[in-house]
């Protein structure tokens, strides 16, 4: 049985000059153990649920796989419940917390990694940060969006946050067509992981590269989520909170419209206005 998001628990309040006793509820943050071809390749800090898309997001941000057809099996731990049309999925391994990933062929590449990455930084262990950079080619023009439309998307982003709404502990990823239809969203106490649940999920759809899409994030933009967008081929990312230096300068060389700071209907367009068709 898959393990619950968001667990309850009876904490302490104070309130108003007195303690009580009351329910809440946490995130769950667990390590997920992610191999290749039954050799460890990353320990991920994460929300469980969505391991697969989870793990095909991040092979594919790390130039491993670049296809579903690419991948001749997924084994997974048995209790997590996961199955997939598109992909082959055993959920038969004892251990808790485990994705192994057989590759059809030879893996594209085996990233120079830690073996540990936390769930507040999704490039923690890289080796070279031009290592970041490896496979990534400048997203062309288009489409055009309404810039208007942008507020709108982070009040739909943060309306399906559920678990978010019991937890206050969770980041989100948006994917949304040029038109702002919400195409996947994921939570995970991860921002970095949320992005790669949503890219996974656009791997097995069969929906990459996203060309004309919006990736739209909580929290900040930083360098490894911009490099993700870049990756999957995402236009256009909106962030809630304001960029690092890293992050822009990787946008603008690789002509992904980075939003930030977002405030209202306020925001700031760091990289690539000329795909918002008012300005």
């Amino acid at each position: 049985m898959a393990k619950p998001a968001a667990p309850g628990l009876r904490v302490h309040r104070w309130t108003s000059g007195q303690w009580t006793e009351a329910p809440d509820a946490v995130v769950t943050e667990e390590p997920l153990q992610i191999s290749l071809h039954g050799e460890p390749l990353s320990v991920v800090m994460r929300t469980p649920g969505h391991d697969v898309e989870l793990c095909l997001g991040l092979m594919y941000a790390e130039g491993i796989v670049r296809a579903l057809r690419e991948v001749r099996l997924i084994r997974i731990s048995a209790e997590s419940g996961e199955m997939e049309k598109a992909v082959r999925v055993d959920a038969d391994l004892l251990e808790s917390n485990q994705v192994d990933v057989h590759p059809a062929g030879a893996p594209r590449r085996k990233p120079e990694r830690s073996m540990l990455s936390s769930s507040a930084c999704g490039v923690c262990g890289t080796v070279l940060i031009e290592d970041l950079r490896r496979d990534l080619a400048a997203l062309p023009d288009g489409p055009s969006v309404d810039p208007s439309l942008l507020p709108g998307l982070v009040d739909k982003l943060r309306a399906g946050q559920g678990v978010f709404d019991r937890t206050g502990g969770l980041h989100a990823a948006g994917l949304f067509n040029a038109d702002g239809t919400l195409v996947h969203l994921r939570e995970d106490v991860g921002r970095h992981n949320a992005v790669d649940k949503v890219v996974g999920r656009s791997l097995i759809d069969g929906a990459l590269p996203a060309s004309s899409s919006i990736l739209v994030v909580s929290g900040r933009a930083g360098y490894e989520i911009v490099q993700k967008a870049i990756s999957a081929g995402i236009p256009v990312l909106v962030a809630v909170g304001a960029p690092s230096s890293l992050a822009v300068a990787l946008a603008r060389e690789f002509n992904l419209t980075l939003v930030g700071f977002l405030r209202g209907d306020r925001y700031n367009v760091y990289a690539g206005p000329d795909r918002l068709t008012a300005l």
